[in-house]
């Protein structure tokens, strides 16, 4: 089996979902500043502990069709991996819904002095 750089890997084992996260931030059911303000939270918090994958779920757009919280939250999400609060940001595979995998950076390790 030949060794693979591990994003090749990755495309070969398919998008990274639920299972893979170490934690999930379920955001179905919330009103977009309620989600908006979680999500604040995750990366402020983010910022003093050591990095971590979340799998963020999301409300389906509802029948018929409308607004769902999928661009705000990429969005959000986005302006954060600009930011380097994010190392790696996609979408959730299909079987797992609507929802973003992320891995935060966390916390910067200190250079010895």
């Amino acid at each position: 089996m030949p060794h693979f750089e591990e994003f090749y890997a990755a495309k070969l084992r398919g998008s990274l979902g639920l299972t893979d996260a170490e934690s999930v931030l379920d955001l179905r059911g919330t009103n977009r500043p309620t989600a908006e303000a979680s999500l604040k939270d995750m990366l402020e918090r983010s910022r003093f502990g050591k990095g971590k994958t979340v799998a963020i779920r999301l409300d389906p757009p509802p029948e018929g069709g409308g607004e769902t919280l999928f661009q705000p939250a990429g969005r959000l999400l986005l302006d954060a991996k600009k930011r380097g609060l994010i190392d790696r940001l996609q979408t959730l595979p299909a079987q797992d819904g609507l929802g973003f995998y992320v891995a935060l950076t966390g916390k910067p390790a200190r250079a010895p002095e």
